[in-house]
């Protein structure tokens, strides 16, 4: 295993911002790319080289990893695309490359021989004869199918035990084998395997009966309570199960899906694996503890998915009433890297009190000054706003989301601290729901 035997923890990075987020709150490595080669083409964009490659630097400042991702699949046109492509990743030094197709693969080990390179979970690799395929190859890692056991984990490492095995824990799951879907395509012209996936499956759907005989049309009528989202999955969340995970000892990497999601969705994930991990090996697993973390999050209702149960045996993984749902908070305010001041993701005025979420390691001291009060309630520190004032010197009453001015803080804080507050509050300051409707009122 990696880290000194220890599981590695490995985040998304959807950008420079995302990336640095999910370092501070406990990651050992992180994933991203900068092109439409990768398979996320949103968050592709939001590198560009110099970028990326002050993110390796900051990584490998930390004695953290990097690996790229290059895991589409190429049209005949695209060969020599990719070849410059992969010629320009290595010049930057990442940890690894991320590839899908065994072309890429022989591609990328004469370009870039001394960079590994890990099987992408689009291979879809569930055995060992596929794992030996790819290890002859050259292939250092390879990230399991989403659909794989841990049974069959544990078949492929005894078969292979030098090659690395990286599974999914946490983030969206496809309706399909991890990606091998067509009906982005069919309905957008959108292809999933090329990275531009329109998440077809996240819609509702209307069913109608059509009569050839007599070219007429039915509306099926929904049977109410049901819902009509009949492909979306649920969030994979395996955190329960990280105990289970590291004591068959075969796995070398968990991996967090979510490069298209917050930075509030890198930090708390990675906060609440890093926990796992380490309680596990402290001998403290505790999972109550950190599915408490990843509630806090917008899901699609979490599922266990498939590593310690057969898909047959599953009847809990699909989502038919909602595409979405908050989380039990929301983020009211990043704080900058620099710890001095913070900017406004929600609402918030003087007076507010706000949950301080830290970066995995850092601690505070209680203040209290004329720009506000930290303290530490039921093992948590909260802070109250006294005073909104920007760099600049202009001063609020209340900030709205959106609002770009740096607002100073009451004292330093480590970088990239969440300022967050309930669910609830939050929709009562939006004028969603009353205070009364939630026990609030007077």
């Amino acid at each position: 295993m990696t880290n000194q035997n220890k599981v590695e923890l490995l985040a998304p990075a959807g950008n420079l911002e995302k990336m640095k987020i999910a370092l501070n709150y406990g990651a050992d490595a992180v994933y991203g790319g900068t092109s439409t080669f990768s398979l996320r083409i949103r968050s592709g964009k939001e590198f560009d080289i110099d970028s990326f490659a002050e993110g390796i630097a900051y990584a490998h400042e930390r004695e953290k990893k990097v690996y790229v991702t290059i895991n589409s699949f190429p049209f005949n046109s695209q060969v020599k695309l990719y070849e410059n492509h992969i010629a320009k990743m290595a010049e930057l030094n990442p940890d690894a490359l991320i590839v899908s197709s065994p072309g890429v693969v022989r591609m990328a080990s004469k370009i870039a021989p001394k960079i590994p390179i890990h099987l992408s979970t689009q291979a879809n690799v569930m055995n060992a004869l596929d794992a030996q395929v790819y290890y002859d190859m050259g292939v250092k890692r390879i990230i399991a199918a989403r659909e794989i056991s841990l049974r069959d984990c544990e078949a492929i490492k005894s078969a292979i035990p030098e090659l690395e095995i990286e599974i999914f824990v946490h983030g969206s799951m496809c309706f399909a084998y991890s990606g091998r879907c067509l009906i982005s395509a069919l309905q957008k012209g959108r292809v999933p395997n090329r990275g531009s996936c329109a998440n077809d499956c996240r819609f509702p759907y209307e069913i109608y009966a059509y009569n050839p005989e007599t070219n007429t049309t039915f509306r099926l009528e929904e049977e109410a309570g049901v819902g009509t989202y009949i492909m979306n999955a649920k969030d994979m969340n395996m955190a329960s199960h990280v105990d289970e995970i590291l004591s068959s000892g075969v796995i070398d990497s968990l991996k967090i899906e979510g490069r298209t999601k917050s930075p509030y969705y890198a930090a708390v994930v990675t906060k609440a694996y890093r926990h796992a991990i380490d309680d596990f090996y402290a001998n403290d697993f505790d999972a109550k503890r950190y599915q408490e973390e990843l509630n806090t999050t917008q899901n699609r209702g979490f599922t266990d998915a498939y590593l310690i149960s057969r898909p047959f045996e599953k009847d809990d993984t699909q989502s038919l009433g909602f595409t979405i749902q908050n989380g039990t908070h929301q983020v009211a305010a990043l704080v900058g890297e620099d710890g001095k001041t913070w900017q406004c993701k929600d609402k918030t005025c003087i007076g507010d009190v706000v949950e301080i979420v830290l970066p995995v390691g850092a601690t505070l001291q209680e203040i209290d000054n004329e720009y506000g009060k930290i303290e530490q309630k039921n093992g948590k520190y909260w802070l109250t706003f006294k005073k909104l004032i920007s760099l600049k010197g202009k001063e609020f009453e209340c900030i709205h989301s959106g609002d770009l001015n740096n607002i100073v803080l009451p004292t330093m804080l480590p970088g990239y601290t969440i300022l967050r507050r309930g669910i609830d509050e939050a929709l009562i300051k939006k004028g969603l729901i009353k205070a009364e409707e939630n026990g609030c009122g007077d």
